[in-house]
């Protein structure tokens, strides 16, 4: 074999690993430019028909066309609704969009009749039309929150049945529940309504300075406005 051959033999072992090393990293660095940029789509939202703070009937067909978002709460917690509550109206503020609403859903429906979550939006200094303070069957709306697999104690327990948890789900124009994927490029599922001492999310306080989640749940809301 000639000296030039061999020479051009050697060239082409180093060149081809350095390009797939490249496409490799080209690879890793569009992978994780897609899930940054994309919400991945969790399922269906449930079919729900429930009364509203002004007594009016409101379905999820009502909310085909708008993104929002949905909790379950109750308007004499004295824990985390307040703070759930309290970041929904700063995103109702700053989203501050007519395709944007807010479904939040009582787990006391006895107490929560259509006159008291009135007063608790006005309470709250609801803006939105579009928010809608839901209340109803307490049985149908235990069966709905496990269709949204989103914690709701067992009504007929009685030292849990005003348990709840914290998460909140984003449902897009078309009615379909999103979410971002998380540093491991997987899907949070829902985004926690909750204040943090830390910046990072890991442990919930009532009085936190931080909510991670309200900043990355307005990312995602106006990407889904678009």
């Amino acid at each position: 074999m000639s000296k030039n051959k061999k020479e051009g033999n050697n060239k082409k072992k180093i060149i081809i690993p350095i390009i797939v090393i490249a496409l490799l990293f080209f690879g890793i660095g569009f992978g994780m430019n897609y899930f940054k940029k994309n919400l991945y789509t969790v399922m269906k939202v449930p079919d729900f028909e429930l009364i509203n703070q002004n007594n009016k009937k409101i379905t999820n067909k009502d909310m085909l066309g708008k993104v929002y978002l949905v909790e379950f709460f109750f308007s004499k917690c004295p824990t985390i609704c307040p703070v759930m509550n309290t970041n929904m109206r700063a995103i109702e503020d700053e989203i501050n969009s007519k395709d944007f609403g807010i479904i939040s859903i009582s787990i006391d429906p006895e107490n929560d009749t259509p006159e008291t979550l009135k007063e608790h939006a006005k309470r709250i200094g609801v803006k939105s039309p579009n928010w809608h303070f839901l209340t109803g069957n307490r049985n149908y709306i235990g069966k709905l929150a496990d269709e949204f697999d989103i914690y709701v104690g067992d009504q007929e327990d009685q030292s849990e049945n005003l348990n709840h948890s914290g998460m909140i789900a984003l449902v897009d124009k078309e009615g379909n529940i999103r979410c971002r994927y998380d540093k491991h490029n997987m899907p949070i599922l829902y985004y926690s309504g909750l204040n943090y001492e830390d910046p990072e999310g890991k442990n919930p306080k009532l009085n936190g300075k931080y909510h991670p989640d309200r900043e990355i749940l307005m990312e995602d809301i106006r990407k889904l406005l678009e």
